[in-house]
């Protein structure tokens, strides 16, 4: 008799247990399932790098996200596992403890862009990056030379190495990761452009075309125009004439270039002054882009030697220095009032003497540039 009336009593609690974790099971499902609104201001969730699931439930629960963070960390761990992936998250106006946790769980964080267009030197790559306030600045107060070490290039000085384009990136990433995937964008685009360069080409390895590809990226801003321009040099350097490109002197004076080059900055020697020094600069001037390392690879034929703005942006080129010297007239001393000529003898130990012109206007556009005669 107490033996069956104590069974009947356990029964009923087991009954009762069974009844009331239902209900309450079936209470949470229906919250884990039922939207809430989101204010504007919550929006945003950060998912920090380190963070555990229970402090990300917490850090819910501060935002009036999660009513009860112990419940949703229990079945993010028990019943969907799954890792959280650190990152911005951008919430809908309405959201469930579940939408939420898959929103977590599925990593599609906020992203952000960072263009980088063709020509740009690694000090305005660093301005861009530094702009960018959702990327962690690993590379304040870097040297040229650390950064390169960073990413594992072979050269102190990385100028050039790095692909202009639109690069993806997350917060929670650096600036060197966006600089490394430009690294090893730029590495594979030199690479492959190599192994398709024409025969005979006067450069040692494809480091000395990445270097004439910048060349060509600075020089002029009509794509028809680059492989043209790259053929100039190319048969400069075949015939052991100096460039004189003047976005080599500028590159070379740094900070002391105010917008204008003088002659006194022509013949100041530097390592990167063209005008002075006989083949190319030690570095690239720049980070060209894909159509100028074609054309430092696959130079135009042809003879002209010599180019000279025009001033709608293309330029004329010509074979010989009289018919350059002509052009530089026609295009330069006619139709520009303030044009200085700079028409000078120059002596040279491998060529003959020929004479010099170029703009002293500012040189703040290639465009206006003006490719001397040796």
């Amino acid at each position: 008799m107490f033996k069956s009336s104590l069974f009947r009593v356990l029964f009923a609690l087991a009954l009762w247990f069974v009844l009331m974790l239902g209900l309450a099971g079936g209470y949470f499902w229906h919250w884990l399932h039922t939207e809430q609104f989101v204010s504007e201001r919550d929006r945003i969730v950060v998912v920090d790098k380190g963070l555990g699931l229970g402090q990300v439930a917490f850090k819910l629960n501060a935002q009036h996200l999660l009513r009860w963070p112990l419940v949703w960390r229990a079945y993010a761990r028990f019943v969907q596992p799954a890792t959280l992936k650190a990152g911005e998250y951008a919430l809908q106006p309405y959201e469930s403890p579940m939408s939420l946790l898959t929103l977590l769980q599925g990593g599609e964080v906020i992203t952000y862009n960072a263009t980088f267009a063709e020509g740009l030197t690694l000090r305005e790559w660093r301005a861009i990056l530094a702009a960018e306030t959702k990327l962690e600045q690993k590379t304040h107060g870097m040297t040229p030379a650390h950064i390169a070490e960073q990413l594992g290039i072979d050269y102190p000085n990385p100028e050039g190495w790095f692909f202009p384009d639109t690069y993806r990136f997350e917060k929670g990433d650096s600036d060197l990761d966006v600089l490394r995937r430009a690294y090893q964008k730029m590495k594979a685009e030199l690479a492959g452009q190599w192994a398709r360069r024409q025969p005979s080409l006067p450069y040692d390895s494809a480091y000395e075309a990445l270097i004439m590809a910048s060349i060509v990226e600075k020089e002029t801003g009509v794509p028809r125009e680059r492989p043209d321009i790259a053929g100039v040099f190319v048969r400069r350097l075949h015939k052991k004439m100096r460039l004189q490109t003047d976005p080599t002197v500028i590159y070379g004076m740094g900070d002391r270039y105010q917008g204008n080059i003088t002659r006194a900055d022509l013949k100041k020697p530097t390592p990167y002054n063209t005008y002075t020094i006989k083949g190319l600069p030690p570095t690239p001037i720049a980070s060209p882009g894909r159509e100028a390392l074609a054309a430092a690879v696959n130079p135009a034929s042809g003879q002209a030697l010599y180019f000279v703005a025009k001033g709608d942006g293309s330029h004329q080129f010509s074979n010989t220095l009289e018919a350059h010297n002509k052009a530089v007239r026609q295009y330069q001393f006619n139709r520009r009032a303030d044009y200085t000529s700079r028409v000078q003898p120059q002596k040279t130990t491998d060529l003959p003497v020929k004479s010099k012109a170029t703009s002293s206007s500012s040189h703040s556009s290639v465009d206006s540039h003006v490719m001397q005669g040796q």
